[in-house]
């Protein structure tokens, strides 16, 4: 018991120090994505799930059924509060080949297997495998039930919790990726989906949820049986049960959007003191604007509990504080995406976590701002841009052999990249066309109730837009990291025109070119500004424009469409075209500075260095380099280029300009 309390304690602190509290006018301002990556990548396993993956070998059987029964009665008594108990297990499946055993996952750790009934005959379980016999050779198509009884063991793992760090008690299971298997045998991988029937035997005064609806619950003695169903199937991660003698249920109920007629419960287990207006509120419009983006919320029940952290059990949602309703928005995304359509491999989780947290955007959008989702989205870019590790969000690896949890849900790949991968999809292809292709992919028939692959999911999108956007998931799906950008421009005068000369430049050495639209604004010393419209598909790529006004600045991806990016963006603007004697780096102008200067340069004739490429680089005064302002081949002439030192912090810096054998250096002095 003591150290399940200190497990609790630390697991307590971890989700605290996730939250923010700022809150206006009923509008919650945390953001639910951080508060779901923290609190899964802290899930704390006296054993790793990671040593149990063996079992992603062949599947040879289909499970169509858990009919579990628990004894759980003790866990909620004061005086005993045990993790042990008993319970037996009815599988039922259809094999996919001629089979005359199934193999199981159930963690040895946790569980011990006293007897096999119905079409199993005797067992075996060693290396965290239960082995099941059959009476007989099931052929392809032929069903059979197994019951399973066993045990669960008074023992600490982080998926069955007897919660006493908060009173009364609470008791629930909490098992992604892959911890069903250490509180029932099953198959313990997503891509297999069953119904649910669980009944559970608690003491009176104990409340208790489970996926599905209530079916019935039935008092006997100093007990009461409850017995919960859920017609739609559902992954093992997914299948949940939590219960407390503090629980009190508010019921309420939504309307379709396509037969407002027609209703939903929308079920709360609340403890004594819960602030719910806010959640009571907003939660229901929530589920309103995604039916609407997505389709009809598609199960029998909504429902919340709390226990602790952040985890979207299919129709019963668990949430540790109902303040922080934004947490609920992220997860409630996850009844469409996660639930209704789950990942047919961990390889897949993108396809829950991303588009959880851009579903989660897209009620910030509606319900805050548009300017606040373009910053969050901007913000995410950023955060990847500077931490992002070196994996792409498709890992084949993981289609055998599950990550750990610090991996799998890593906030910069798993929710902040798959989130901006959709709103530059969004931005590719227009809203029509975005928001027809995710409600056609929420829809269909096909991925309903099922598992679904990252290449179905594009090719639906191919179907719907009309467009192969292949090369669109390429770059940012199955490669890692993101462009480094150092484009240039020159300004040049010739008569009462000017030629603006744009290069788009990728640096980056550790993956693949990203082929991109953008757009240009180009600002000019009078008169409004001018935006193109352009598409980056080759690297070096140069591009000419004409004015007849003076143009002084260019813009790149003006309106920050390009989400995830790193680089610069700087202008060389010719302000002479006699050729120079030699090579000169002049001192930058004003000096010292703030925010920033001007560096003034010069380029004779080819073949006086025997190299035209000029490199103008800034290094700080560690002599780390921060920024590379030119890297180009220049005529003849005398440039200046601007050094916008906004973003960086005050202090020396040295301005060094090579060409061939040329090389100058100045000392720059930045002032904020």
């Amino acid at each position: 018991m003591l150290f399940g309390n200190i497990l609790s304690r630390t697991l307590l602190a971890i989700l605290l120090s996730a939250i923010s509290t700022t809150s206006v006018y009923g509008q919650d301002d945390t953001e639910g994505v951080n508060y779901c990556s923290r609190k899964k990548r802290a899930h704390i396993h006296t054993v790793q799930f990671g040593n149990f993956a063996k079992s992603s070998a062949r599947h040879s059987y289909d499970v169509i059924d858990y009919k579990l029964r628990l004894d759980i009665y003790n866990s909620f008594v004061p005086a005993i509060q045990t993790r042990a108990f008993k319970a037996d297990v009815t599988i039922k499946f259809t094999a996919d080949s001629s089979i005359t055993f199934i193999n199981l996952d159930a963690a040895y750790y946790s569980l011990r297997v006293d007897s096999v009934k119905m079409s199993g005959t005797s067992f075996t379980h060693n290396g965290n495998i239960l082995k099941v016999n059959l009476d007989r050779t099931y052929n392809p198509g032929d069903t059979g039930q197994v019951r399973i009884y066993y045990r669960h063991l008074d023992i600490t793992d982080g998926f069955f919790y007897v919660y006493t760090y908060i009173t009364p008690v609470t008791v629930f299971t909490d098992t992604e990726p892959e911890g069903s298997r250490f509180w029932f045998p099953c198959w313990d991988k997503p891509s297999d989906k069953a119904t649910w029937d669980l009944t559970a035997k608690v003491p009176l005064n104990v409340r208790l949820a489970s996926n599905g609806l209530l079916k019935d619950s039935v008092v006997t003695g100093d007990s009461i049986y409850y017995h919960w169903v859920s017609k739609d199937p559902m992954c093992t991660y997914l299948m949940h049960i939590t219960g407390s003698p503090s629980f009190s249920v508010y019921k309420s109920y939504w309307h379709k959007v396509s037969n407002p007629n027609d209703s939903i419960p929308f079920v709360l287990y609340t403890r004594a003191g819960d602030t719910l207006n806010n959640f009571k509120q907003n939660m229901p419009l929530a589920v309103t604007l995604y039916s609407q983006k997505f389709g009809d919320y598609p199960f029998e029940k909504i429902g919340f509990s709390k226990s602790w952290g952040a985890m979207e059990n299919q129709t019963i949602i668990n949430l540790y504080d109902w303040y922080f309703y934004s947490v609920g928005v992220h997860e409630l995304a996850h009844s469409w995406f996660g639930d209704l359509i789950s990942p047919a491999t961990w390889a897949d989780i993108w396809l829950n976590e991303g588009f959880a947290t851009y579903s989660e955007l897209l009620w910030k959008q509606a319900a805050v701002s548009d300017s606040g989702y373009s910053a969050v989205q901007n913000k995410y870019g950023r955060m990847i841009a500077s931490d992002a590790p070196g994996w792409p969000m498709y890992n084949p690896a993981w289609l055998t052999r599950t990550p750990s949890e610090d991996t799998l849900f890593n906030g910069p790949i798993t929710y902040y990249k798959g989130c901006c991968v959709l709103g530059m999809l969004r931005n590719c292809v227009g809203d029509s066309l975005f928001f027809a292709a995710m409600k056609s992919y929420t829809t269909d028939p096909a991925f309903m109730y099922k598992n679904v692959t990252t290449a179905e999911f594009i090719t639906k999108v191919n179907t719907i837009t009309g467009m192969n956007l292949d090369w669109f998931f390429n770059e940012w799906v199955y490669n890692p990291y993101h462009p480094v950008y150092q484009n240039t421009y020159t300004i040049n005068q010739s008569g009462s025109n000017w030629n603006v000369e744009f290069k788009f430049k990728q640096t980056q050495t550790n993956t693949v070119f990203f082929k991109m639209p953008c757009k240009l604004k180009f600002k000019f010393t009078s008169g409004p500004d001018s935006v193109v419209k352009l598409m980056n598909d080759a690297n070096n790529q140069v591009f000419n424009f004409n004015f007849s006004r003076q143009p002084n600045r260019v813009i790149f991806d003006s309106d920050s469409l390009i989400y995830i990016k790193a680089g610069s963006t700087v202008g060389v603007e010719s302000i002479g075209t006699e050729a120079p004697e030699r090579y000169s780096l002049s001192q930058n102008y004003p000096n010292p500075f703030n925010a920033s200067t001007k560096i003034r340069f010069a380029v004779p004739e080819a073949g006086v260095s025997g190299s035209e490429n000029v490199i103008i680089r800034i290094f700080d005064v560690s002599g780390k380099e921060v920024e590379v302002l030119v890297n180009d081949n220049l005529r003849t002439g005398t440039y200046e280029a601007v050094w916008d030192a906004s973003k960086f912090s005050s202090g020396i810096y040295f301005c060094k300009m090579t060409s061939g054998f040329f090389s100058e250096t100045r000392r720059m002095v930045l002032l904020k």
